[in-house]
């Protein structure tokens, strides 16, 4: 609480030079452990991109877990998985922890949160069968996604998606 004006201060309560603390310097991170992402680094195949708090991804994904449309032959612990390695490759492009439109964008972009065309459909199908237990897979789906894409909103995703029934094809970089 401040002091009113009308209190008298005496000599010694009132702040000195000595006692102002100076301005924060300069951090660098000295921890091993710390995420140093580096806007020149390449990256090769299959190696995957490090970003902040990406175990968060999974918290995320199980809430559009219940949401899901699925077919006969699809589990949804596949669709959450490469829907989390999609969305781990997406936030770390912008060099942040995901956050739920990241995995929305992955499961509007295979048309798992409102209805997909037949075609759509089957490549889906053969291509997240069994990626829940295959981390490989797992790399090669989010590989396969351009950055392009990445760099999208999901509204802008959900649109192209609802609005032509073959956008699909450029937007997942799937051979037709």
């Amino acid at each position: 609480m401040t002091q009113p004006k009308f209190a008298p201060v005496t000599d010694r309560a009132e702040v000195r030079e000595a006692y102002k603390l100076p301005g924060a310097g300069e951090w660098h991170s000295h921890r091993p452990a710390d995420y140093k992402p580096s806007p020149r680094a390449r990256h090769r195949p299959n190696t995957g991109i490090p970003g902040p708090d990406q175990g968060y991804a999974l918290l995320l994904a199980e809430r559009l877990g219940t949401s899901l449309r699925l077919t006969d032959v699809e589990h949804a612990d596949d669709v959450l998985a490469g829907a989390v390695a999609i969305a781990l490759k997406r936030a770390s492009i912008f060099g942040r922890a995901p956050v739920l439109g990241d995995i929305e964008l992955a499961l509007h972009l295979f048309g798992f949160l409102e209805g997909a065309p037949e075609d759509l459909v089957e490549a889906r199908e053969r291509l997240f069968a069994g990626i829940a237990h295959d981390y490989w897979q797992q790399r090669d789906l989010a590989d396969l996604i351009p950055e392009s894409t990445l760099r999208l909103v999901p509204a802008a995703v959900r649109e192209a998606m609802t609005s032509d029934p073959n956008a699909w094809l450029t937007l997942t970089g799937l051979p037709g």
